[in-house]
């Protein structure tokens, strides 16, 4: 099957909105990289990845405020989640990044994905919450063993998961939930020599877009379900300049007319051996893809250029220079707009317009 190269949709970026504030010591390094979602008032919030000294990473709250209708700053509201379960930290090193909610109106809850920096390096998550600020862990992700994979995906550091809003097709056809992830496949980052280790019929090394189920009746009856996914499928590989050396998604997919649209983000440039972000010299930019609705682990299109690409100063200049990466989706007033990390330093918001 072709996949076509017209995504209909632009990004049109607006301005910061959230920066780190002087003298707090929790915002030392920077606030980046938010999820977002309403508490029960109605009022649209942020969960900012709060970084302390020593790249300690907290998960913040912080409310919207509006200029004219458009997102333009925020109230903070508190930290509500930290690492304080031993497996999200290490002897040198602690945190709890990149949250991604989704709001899930079938389970009446809010559901956020995020990185525990434990130590072994970084383990996806999950927790639970109904009102934004009371979140429950539900735990780490354990991905069930798939004999024709050849591995276990246990193994292998992952990021950047968002979860559908809803149940969508499993492979059998059964209504699922289903994630989106990015497994590592080099694991040399913390045993040093070990290298790459591919799954079966994987032949492109670099870190690309996955796609694991669980059948909604189990969540349904369990929650916790949630995090024993199964069904692993490979949904997209790097292909694209722009994407040269990975890709990953961004804020969960969004339901529009042509599909399931995933804003997700691609990287060019030099990754050192050793992990250590403040040695990377990259750029970050967003496109787009189109899954199938009927069979969400398909992509139906991709844009060949990204959608947005770092050009201001708050973009190019910061604790990881060059970066926009998106990471939450919200429709205000009819409108949608995508919250982004800028050089992992500050917070964006950029309006999503579909080209008519």
């Amino acid at each position: 099957m072709t996949v076509s190269t017209v995504v209909p949709y632009t990004l049109t970026r607006l301005g910061v909105v959230m920066a780190p504030e002087a003298g707090e010591p929790l915002e030392a390094e920077g606030v980046f990289n938010p999820a977002s979602g309403r508490t029960p008032d109605g009022k649209l919030h942020l969960l900012p990845r709060l970084v302390a000294e020593g790249n300690v990473s907290r998960v913040g709250l912080a409310e919207v405020e509006f200029h004219d209708g458009v997102p333009a700053g925020v109230i903070r509201r508190g930290v509500v989640l930290a690492p304080d379960e031993g497996w999200e930290r290490g002897l040198n090193n602690a945190g709890v990044e990149d949250p991604r909610t989704t709001w899930v109106p079938g389970l009446g809850t809010h559901l956020m994905t995020y990185v525990a920096y434990g130590p072994l390096g970084p383990r996806l998550a999950l927790a639970v919450s109904t009102d934004l600020r009371t979140w429950r862990r539900l735990g780490p992700v354990q991905f069930a063993y798939q004999p024709d994979l050849d591995t276990d995906l246990n193994l292998f550091p992952n990021k950047d998961a968002v979860f559908f809003p809803e149940p969508v097709p499993g492979p059998d056809g059964r209504p699922c939930y289903a994630m989106l992830h990015r497994p590592m496949w080099d694991l040399g980052w913390f045993r040093p020599g070990e290298g790459v280790h591919l799954p079966a019929g994987i032949t492109d090394e670099r870190p690309g877009i996955w796609i694991s189920y669980v059948p909604a009746e189990e969540v349904h009856s369990d929650i916790t379900a949630l995090v024993r996914l199964r069904d692993h499928r490979c949904v997209a590989l790097s292909e694209f300049p722009y994407e040269e050396l990975k890709i990953g998604a961004g804020p969960p997919p969004v339901r529009v007319e042509e599909g399931w649209l995933l804003i997700h983000h691609g990287v060019t440039g030099h990754i050192p051996d050793a992990f250590d972000p403040s040695t990377q010299k990259v750029e970050y930019a967003a496109g787009a893809i189109l899954l199938d609705p009927s069979n969400p682990g398909r992509v139906l299109a991709r844009t060949a250029e990204p959608i947005l690409m770092p050009e201001t100063e708050d973009e190019r200049f910061g604790a990881v220079p060059n970066v926009v990466f998106p990471t939450a989706i919200e429709e205000i007033d009819g409108i949608r707009y995508v919250f982004y990390g800028m050089a992992d330093a500050k917070i964006g918001v950029a309006r999503l317009d579909r080209v008519r």
